[in-house]
């Protein structure tokens, strides 16, 4: 494991990487405090890539988003969610990319708290009674119109690890009146579902913040019933994009550092034994990457 900076004059605190994570007010606390505890505050600059360091550094960045949208944190906090607009305003996450597409199902709030880069339930093509699982729901929007799709006959359920973001998706699913849905504690590398047991598995710009895609993939091939379905939104890499933002932790939280290349997603899709893979970009998302819809299909046992 790559070990963490601890000279508090190193680049990780420099000016140049505070800004690219902290607000002016947070600067001197966040690298202060976290350098003396022999860390850096700045995520900007540590090197810990490790699937668990990652799978720490998300889970905190989401469970402070929950918080925030739940009213019991302050937003714009140091490092906090990613802008969800580029300098012109085009639209790039979140709830906005919802506009003009079929939300029934789904509360006002659950769509104006997603932090997604797509819309998945788009192309699913989700039918009556199917059971459907999606992989980091966040505040639930997804697993919601999901719900309505399948209707009582089918269920939705949503994984996800941190408790603030469970709870955030639970009370949205109270408030629509549902009740096909499940909202379940868990990695997306050891989900917590039997073999072949769901229908479809869909992700809203989730798997990219994996520490291990290929488990993630595998394990999602694993809960697939014969014939099941994968469709995802998810950001794509560009295949130059630079050593400096592949290994930034402040843009793996903010969905581009750690993203796939398209031949390396279908590579990984391949290697979880799932075939017809499709992947079409949807609109640029950042310098070196792109939203992505990702397709693909488990095969049936007797093919």
């Amino acid at each position: 494991m790559a070990e963490l900076s601890t000279d508090p004059t190193s680049a990780c605190c420099a000016p140049e990487a505070q800004a690219t994570c902290c607000e002016p007010s947070d600067k001197d606390a966040c690298c202060e405090t976290k350098a003396a505890a022999g860390r850096c505050g700045c995520s900007a600059g540590q090197r810990d890539t490790s699937p668990e360091a990652i799978r720490e550094t998300v889970r905190e960045k989401y469970a402070a988003a929950a918080r925030a949208i739940s009213g019991q944190e302050a937003s714009g906090r140091c490092c906090g969610p990613v802008a969800l607009t580029d300098a012109d305003e085009a639209r790039l996450f979140g709830g906005s990319l919802y506009e003009g597409a079929d939300i029934d199902g789904a509360t006002v709030q659950a769509v104006d708290a997603s932090l997604g880069c797509g819309v998945p339930t788009a192309v699913a093509a989700l039918q009556e009674g199917e059971t459907v699982l999606d992989l980091g729901s966040g505040a639930g929007a997804d697993v919601l119109i999901s719900a309505r799709r399948v209707g009582a006959t089918g269920k939705a359920i949503g994984l996800d690890m941190p408790d603030e973001m469970l709870d955030l998706a639970r009370a949205n699913a109270a408030q629509a009146g549902v009740h096909n849905v499940a909202f379940v504690k868990g990695y997306l590398e050891d989900i917590p579902l039997l073999d072949n047991s769901v229908d479809v598995v869909i992700s809203n710009c989730v798997i990219n913040l994996a520490g291990d895609k290929h488990k993630v993939l595998a394990e999602a091939a694993r809960v697939l019933k014969p014939g099941g379905r994968f469709a995802v939104s998810d950001v794509i890499a560009d295949p130059d994009m630079d050593d400096a933002t592949r290994v930034d932790m402040a843009q793996w939280t903010g969905c581009i550092a750690g993203a796939l290349t398209e031949s390396e997603f279908r590579d990984a899709l391949t290697a979880a034994g799932l075939t017809g893979v499709e992947i079409n970009p949807t609109h640029r998302v950042h310098e070196h990457a792109s939203s992505a819809v990702v397709r693909a299909r488990k095969p049936n046992q007797s093919a």
